[in-house]
């Protein structure tokens, strides 16, 4: 696997991310303890060394699976860079046990440090807007754990393109430290990202994480073979338009002979826009099969086959501006006779 740097930082992660919402069986479904240190012996044995969690994930089991893991003899913990993430509550009750506010920030990252057997945790993401707690409390109470040496960097999820902006913005005029990454859901089934968050997060030089970017396994195209799955069938992942759109991501696969995860993961690997997929597991074959999107290259052709099957509106100003582009060009032209006169 080849390595990158997260956003605008010195921090060197696998081009591919190993998701472990599902390490844990609560809820009836998920990876045991042994079959999660086989999955991340396998992302480990290929070079991934960027391992994404969260407090909430399976009650705390996810954390705590990784912290026991990292205790293993032989588990060098430094090579990792585990990233988890502070805001959904984890204790009924505490009314202050979820937010983004800094009372629960702070008591988050200690549970969590205990949880993962760790002194500090590499990456720390907002994981989801509260749409409460001022964006200078947030950032103050980040760049106090960054202080501490509990945190090495920030990044953000879930959240609306206006607030990270005005959260770097403010970060870079009180010369705090800024969010150098944005966890989304993103992928040919969600491109709505497409409107704000992803040109803002190009602005900023972020490296996108996306989330479920396989929809849930609908991408796969299992549920076109009638396999079950934990989406429910009114899902919008299933509806007429996502069939559309997995039969021709299954399309091209069978064209050049790969998986249909392959297919989807690369397309967004070929965006505009530094990514790092997070490919979930609780599988080994699922995990597996993923790590061979590293081998693939998707040509021109294939890329805007799914560009157009996929295509969204982007709204207002975004179509406005594609509209306008004969204009814009004008007014480079008459830009331009203005420099030479």
């Amino acid at each position: 696997m080849k390595y990158q740097l997260l956003g605008k930082s010195g921090l060197k992660v696998s081009e591919l991310c190993l998701g472990t919402m599902g390490f844990g069986t609560e809820a009836g479904w998920g990876a045991d303890e042994a079959t999660a240190f086989k999955i991340i012996d396998k992302f480990a044995e290929e070079g991934g060394n960027f391992i994404d969690t969260a407090n909430i994930y399976k009650l705390g089991t996810s954390e705590k699976i990784i912290g026991n893991y990292m205790q293993n003899i032989g588990v060098d913990r430094d090579y990792f860079a585990i990233a988890t993430k502070y805001s959904l509550k984890d204790n009924e009750s505490n009314p202050n046990a979820s937010g983004n506010n800094r009372k629960n920030m702070m008591r988050s990252v200690e549970a969590s440090l205990k949880r993962l057997q760790t002194d500090f945790i590499d990456v720390l993401y907002l994981h989801i807007w509260d749409d409460l707690t001022p964006i200078e409390e947030i950032l103050r109470g980040l760049d106090d754990l960054i202080s501490q040496g509990k945190v090495n960097y920030i990044a953000i999820s879930d959240t609306p393109a206006w607030v990270v902006s005005k959260g770097n913005t403010y970060a870079e005029l009180m010369g705090l430290n800024k969010f150098i990454a944005l966890q989304i859901e993103y992928s040919l089934l969600q491109r709505t990202p497409e409107r704000e968050l992803i040109p803002m997060a190009k602005h900023f030089g972020m490296t996108l994480l996306p989330w479920a970017p396989l929809a849930g396994g609908a991408l796969t195209g299992k549920y076109l073979r009638g396999e079950q799955g934990r989406i429910k069938p009114e899902s919008k992942r299933l509806n007429d338009t996502s069939t559309t759109i997995t039969k021709e991501v299954v399309a091209i696969a069978d064209e050049i002979n790969i998986s249909p995860s392959n297919v989807a993961l690369q397309w967004i690997r070929q965006q505009d826009i530094p990514s790092i997929p997070i490919i979930g597991a609780t599988k080994l074959s699922q995990l597996e099969d993923n790590l061979k999107v590293t081998e693939v290259l998707l040509s021109d052709t294939h890329v805007e086959r799914l560009n157009q099957i996929s295509k969204i509106e982007l709204g207002f100003p975004g179509d406005f501006f594609k509209e306008a582009g004969v204009r814009q060009n004008n007014f480079g032209g008459f830009y331009d006779k203005i420099k030479k006169s």
